[in-house]
Parts: C-alpha cells; sequence; structure tokens
C-alpha cells in the first residue's frame, strides 16, 4: 500500500508517537557510556609559603615542587605570602576553596607560633586546615657577625651586660626565631631588642653586612655561610649536633637546655579536602621524601626528612600547636 493513501494521524496519535519515540531515545542515551569525571588533580597545584623568597620554607617548597608535580601530573607552583607571624599565608589557605589547588608550605610559624601572638586569632591552626604530609625538620640557628666578637652564648651574655642591650634579627614578628630569640633574652636574663625582618634573606643580607651583630632562624640557609665562616653560629636548637655543622654546639652544651627546639615542615590545605586528595597527595610527597636527591638536597641544608601518615601528622601538628601556645603568650609576643 502507497503511504499516499495512509489516513491522517490524528492530534492525539501525534502525541502518542512523539512520546513513544522519546522514550526510545532516552532509553538509548541510557545505554550510551557516560565519560568519566577526570581524577584529580586536572589543573596546576599552589603551594603557599608563609615567609619572603630564599628562606627555609621557600627552599623547602621549590625543591620539593617539581618532582611533586611530575608525580601528580601537573605543575606545582610556588607563591610567597609572607605577613603577620604566617598569618596572611595562612588565612590565604584557610579561606581557599576545599579542592586539593592551594596548599601551604606548613611549619611551626603560621601554625604553632603566629596565631598566638596575635590579638585575635584568625584560624584555628588544627581543625582550621586538613593537615596532608610530613616533610622534615630542621633546628634553629643562633648566628652572629664575626666581627661582632661573639663565638658563644656566653659571649652574647657578657656584651650584654656590660653595654646594657643587644639587638637580634629574625625572620619575621612571631617566627620562630623570633620567638626563640625571646626565649634567649629570658634565659640570659639580659635586654635583647628584637629586630623584624619579612623573610630569613633579608634578614641575613644585614647579619653579613654587620648591621645587626646577631640573627636567629631555622638554619636551613645558613649551611652555606656557617661553612665559608660569613657567619659564626653559635649555638643549634637541637638536642643533637647537626650533622652539617659538627662543629657548632647545641643550646644543651651551651648551658641553655630550655631552648630546644625544631621547625617541621609539612603540606597542608583547607579544611575538608577529600580522603582520596589527601591518600593522591601523601602517597606521591612520600616518594618524593624518598628520593636520593631530594634527601641529599634537604640533608645538606640541615634537614632531617621523613614521612608521617595523615592521621600522624595532625596529631603532631596539635602537639606542636599545643606545646607552643604558652611559650609564645609568656613571651609577650604581639603583632
Amino acid at each position: 500500500m502507497n503511504d499516499r493513501h495512509l489516513p491522517p494521524l490524528s492530534a492525539r496519535s501525534r502525541i502518542r508517537l512523539a512520546a513513544a519515540l522519546m522514550g526510545t531515545l532516552t532509553g538509548l542515551a541510557l545505554l550510551a557510556p557516560v565519560p568519566a569525571h577526570a581524577a584529580w588533580p586536572e589543573r596546576p597545584i599552589k603551594i603557599v609559603v608563609t615567609f619572603a623568597p630564599g628562606g627555609a620554607s621557600d627552599i623547602v617548597a621549590r625543591a620539593i615542587a617539581e618532582p611533586l608535580g611530575r608525580r601528580l601530573g601537573q605543575s606545582v607552583v610556588v607563591e610567597n605570602k609572607p605577613g603577620a607571624g604566617g598569618s596572611v599565608g595562612g588565612v590565604a589557605v584557610n579561606t581557599a576553596p576545599a579542592d586539593g589547588y592551594t596548599l601551604m608550605l606548613s611549619n611551626s610559624t603560621p601554625l604553632s607560633v603566629g596565631p598566638y601572638a596575635l590579638e585575635k586569632t584568625p584560624y584555628d591552626p588544627i581543625r582550621g586546615f586538613t593537615h596532608v604530609a610530613y616533610l622534615g625538620s630542621a633546628p634553629v640557628v643562633i648566628l652572629a657577625n664575626p666581627k661582632a666578637g661573639l663565638n658563644t652564648l656566653a659571649d652574647v651574655l657578657r656584651e650584654g651586660k656590660a653595654k646594657g642591650s643587644m639587638s637580634f634579627g629574625s625572620g619575621g614578628p612571631a617566627s620562630i626565631g623570633h620567638i626563640v630569640g625571646e626565649m634567649l633574652k629570658t634565659e640570659l636574663a639580659i635586654n635583647m631588642v628584637h629586630v623584624p625582618y619579612r623573610g630569613g634573606a633579608p634578614m641575613t643580607t644585614d647579619l653579613v653586612a654587620g648591621l645587626i651583630p646577631i640573627g636567629i632562624d631555622v638554619v636551613t640557609a645558613f649551611v652555606p655561610y656557617i661553612k665559608d665562616g660569613r657567619l659564626k653560629a653559635l649555638a643549634v636548637s637541637s638536642r643533637t649536633r647537626s650533622p652539617m655543622v659538627p662543629d657548632v654546639p647545641t643550646v644543651t652544651e651551651a648551658g641553655y637546655p630550655k631552648l630546644i627546639t625544631d621547625n617541621y615542615f609539612g603540606l597542608s590545605g583547607p579544611a575538608g579536602l577529600s580522603a582520596e586528595v589527601v591518600a593522591t597527595l601523601n602517597k606521591a610527597v612520600a616518594e618524593v621524601m624518598m628520593l636520593p636527591d631530594i634527601q641529599k638536597k634537604l640533608g645538606d641544608l640541615g634537614i632531617t626528612t621523613g614521612t608521617m601518615s595523615a592521621p600522624e601528622f595532625s596529631a603532631f601538628v596539635a602537639k606542636q600547636s599545643k606545646d607552643w601556645e604558652p611559650i609564645v603568650r609568656a613571651s609577650g609576643t604581639k603583632l
């Protein structure tokens, strides 16, 4: 029969036919494969460093960025956000989306020291972040310009009493170097005036130039200066001598065991990072920290590398913060 002789469809029939065709198309669509969403990360990752370029945290962040990016399949960039005892960078990460693309090179200053030196703590250093991975630790070193005539902490005590005052520089207000300086001031019972800088690098420049007699900061950036004689190391704050500067006595050997401190390094993100992102990051970081060239590079700077699971690192940060809070408050440091 020729279709020209078919009776015309009624309006109701046309509706039923359209509905049937739509149902068929919908069924076919459901059977078609659905493209999977790409796994994290899909774009570059940023590591925020809470100090100016050239300091200990900056050195560590830049050392791990490239090999970490290789393992994650995306570039990893470093962004410096110094200020307010590490809290400027801390706030930037604390308030970032919890998508894994903004991380912090976590350390003692923004998580254990800075928040307690501010009139109003800008974030909870424990619950305000997802603490992902541990990288290592390094002691603080008390340094002097060689022309200052200071070779030991006993010399600092003598000069401080004779002159009535001594100045010391640090990487910034409420940095770990600042707090150790305040602790040293208490232990020696002399007047010491803090000279804050926007990071360890500018402080080093003035210390080498003799504009300040003493500088206190994490040992990492200073090993070359100590070895070539541009700076004199008076003591390290670790329990045992640093293998990179084995001739430098510990604070315990110098008679001041209360000055024992370590600055740790890790990676943290905003609170609420997914378990999948945390697991991927922690695994990649652990692999990076086991690379012989990374261990040598950081070891040559006085950093003892290591790894922890995310829960272990979270517990570590919580204990560090709890231990430092009374020390910072007792020092009277305010930002």
